[in-house]
């Protein structure tokens, strides 16, 4: 089996190992593949290992010999999945396998704001300590979150983790969901979208990013939070109308918030959010820790590995 992995760069920059996909097939490494260059890579191919490279009708059409689609994200849009289905050709994603990485990160942006232990380690670096009449000093206003009503949108696998610790610091947990969930503890409430926005001091987005959701953080949504209330996004960055966040932020009709997707990444230079106030942007990091990583690159390999030995799993269908 040839196997062209077209974009390998964000799943291993080189701290793990290729050697269990290798021993698969005949292997064709690259770091990542313009679109240009695409077709010439793909060419011979019988299955592709791909994350953001855009595998479209026009280029499954040209890829005669391809079976096999491997992406190595939960998330598959970039794949046209009516024609590789067409074609017999089997596509495969890989569920649930950063949750605790990805609610890790929401919390770190959440405790970012609630403490900014960085800006305060920076001060005393700078030695506005040593030079302080008093022993203690806030450059920032010092936030418990025990008590503080943390609102999910998206109660799926990430959201439940999400949950779980923000009840770990004390906090007041409601979420919505697209469907009624069933079987909740007593503590923990499904309300409206409209009532997460407008009751939570912090709003985490768990969800997908579909067709009917783009774009549904906007100004009037917004405009039901609370002045001092958060905004945290660790979905997709489609999720939010980036003008309107902006200018919430700007404008203090919120009080922050906290992305680690932008609906472009790399985002243009002009994207309002960059230099909006109290806007921290992270440079979609959540689902790249090391142990994440890893898990990702062994799922991809069972993924291949079930699909030569005729039983494949986490199969894409329309």
């Amino acid at each position: 089996m040839k196997i062209v992995i077209l974009d390998g760069y964000a799943l291993n920059p080189g701290d793990l190992s290729w050697d269990s996909i290798k021993r698969l097939g005949e292997c064709s490494f690259y770091d990542r593949t313009n679109p240009a260059e695409v077709l010439e890579r793909a060419s011979g191919a019988d299955a592709l290992i791909i994350n953001k490279v855009v595998i479209s009708k026009a280029l499954i059409d040209k890829l005669p010999q391809l079976k096999y689609i491997g992406v190595t994200a939960t998330g598959y849009n970039v794949v046209d999945i009516q024609a590789a289905v067409e074609r017999n050709i089997t596509v495969t994603n890989i569920p649930a396998y950063s949750t605790d990485s990805v609610a890790q990160l929401v919390f770190s942006h959440i405790l970012n704001v609630a403490n900014r232990v960085q800006l305060h380690a920076t001060s005393v670096g700078n030695g506005e300590w040593t030079k302080c009449p008093d022993f203690s000093y806030s450059k920032s206003a010092q936030v418990e979150l025990a008590g503080k009503t943390l609102g999910i949108v998206g109660y799926g696998q990430i959201g439940q983790k999400v949950a779980k610790i923000g009840q770990a610091f004390g906090m007041k947990v409601i979420f919505q969901n697209r469907s009624e969930k069933t079987n909740l503890p007593p503590e923990i409430i499904q309300k409206s979208l409209s009532e997460v926005f407008m009751e939570s001091d912090f709003v985490s987005l768990n969800c997908p990013l579909t067709t009917e959701n783009k774009e549904f953080v906007n100004r009037a949504l917004l405009d039901k939070m609370k002045p001092a209330a958060v905004l945290i996004n660790t979905g997709r960055g489609g999720l939010i109308n980036e003008q309107d966040l902006a200018n919430a932020l700007n404008s203090g009709r919120i009080a922050a918030a906290c992305l680690d997707v932008l609906s472009t990444e790399p985002p243009e230079g002009d994207n309002p959010l960059i230099t909006a106030k109290n806007c921290f942007i992270t440079p979609h990091i959540a689902w790249a820790t090391f142990e994440a990583r890893q898990r990702l690159l062994n799922i991809t390999v069972d993924n291949l590995n079930s699909y030569i030995a005729g039983m494949p799993k986490n199969v894409i269908r329309q």
